[in-house]
């Protein structure tokens, strides 16, 4: 395939999928492998990593008046109830920190489930079926007694949600989107509720997870120093292509999904989720046969 329609579409999978419930690690893995891109090629390596870091941009852009009002608001809130421990700004570092910590500690086993198809098939079909379980539980509960906006969120919660997102990391294809909305939906929280702070944890945590595996990329390669590469202008100019293409895709999938969010649940995300875990549990095994 032409090296920019690559991009393009690599580019629009990412965007597609970065913020959606589905996990995009699964998505792209199986795009990659379905295109020949060989993952051990530093360069190529190297792209997944900036265009994932082009779905994050987004996020800044998007949110960019919540963000100056919680910053303004800082500590007492909006609402003037608010302290420095319980202020969303904070909440959302306490939930970093506890998916920042224990991925770290568990980054051998990480490594060694990134590449594995059936793992992310099963972390398919699991997440999928907790999240069905989840959104109807909660949809039955209504939307009494429940933490309807940020400003009321509380320290427990935020570490819940932190911790759960763990998930996500150790088993690729579980959706670090499904397990924050999940977590939070079982801590108390309205499904809108729920995927607002799931967008904004993940601008810590995908800046951070990003940014450590581009260091770790360019520092190590895949088998060998990314210096080897030679970085002519087509590279950076597909490098940017794809860039680009995430952010743009990206910035459109997190206003939709608010927008749907308020109207909708979460199931059809799940039942897709069963089927593309199964899809490709069977793609697996016929490709070994």
């Amino acid at each position: 395939m032409n090296d920019v329609l690559l991009s393009v579409l690599l580019g629009i999978v990412e965007g597609l999928t970065e913020f959606l419930p589905v996990s995009s690690t699964a998505h792209l893995r199986v795009v990659e492998a379905l295109v020949g891109v060989n993952l051990a090629d530093g360069y190529w390596k190297m792209f997944t990593i900036v265009i994932q870091l082009g779905a994050v941009c987004c996020l800044p852009l998007y949110f960019r008046r919540r963000i100056a009002q919680f910053v303004a608001g800082f500590p007492a809130g909006e609402r003037g109830d608010r302290t420095a421990l319980t202020h969303p700004l904070t909440l959302t570092l306490i939930a970093f920190v506890c998916t920042a910590v224990p991925s770290l500690l568990l980054i051998k086993v990480i490594g060694k489930h990134l590449e594995s198809l059936v793992v992310m098939a099963a972390s398919l079909i699991v997440g999928g079926i907790v999240m069905w379980v989840v959104d109807r539980a909660s949809e039955r509960a209504g939307a009494r007694g429940r933490t309807e906006h940020l400003e009321e969120m509380g320290p427990g919660q935020a570490i819940w949600i932190g911790l759960c997102q763990t998930v996500s990391a150790v088993f690729p294809g579980t959706s670090r989107s499904m397990a924050t909305i999940a977590a939070g939906q079982l801590a108390g929280l309205t499904r809108a509720a729920a995927l607002e702070f799931s967008f904004f944890l993940s601008m810590p945590t995908m800046a951070a997870a990003t940014g450590y595996d581009l260091l770790k990329t360019i520092r190590h390669g895949a088998s060998q120093p990314l210096g080897v590469v030679h970085m002519t202008p087509h590279l950076w100019v597909i490098l940017a292509i794809g860039f680009i293409v995430s952010f743009i895709v990206a910035y459109g999938v997190v206003a939709w999904f608010m927008h749907w969010v308020r109207h909708r649940g979460f199931v059809p995300f799940a039942v897709y989720r069963l089927a593309a875990g199964a899809a490709l549990l069977v793609w697996v095994a016929r490709s070994r046969g």
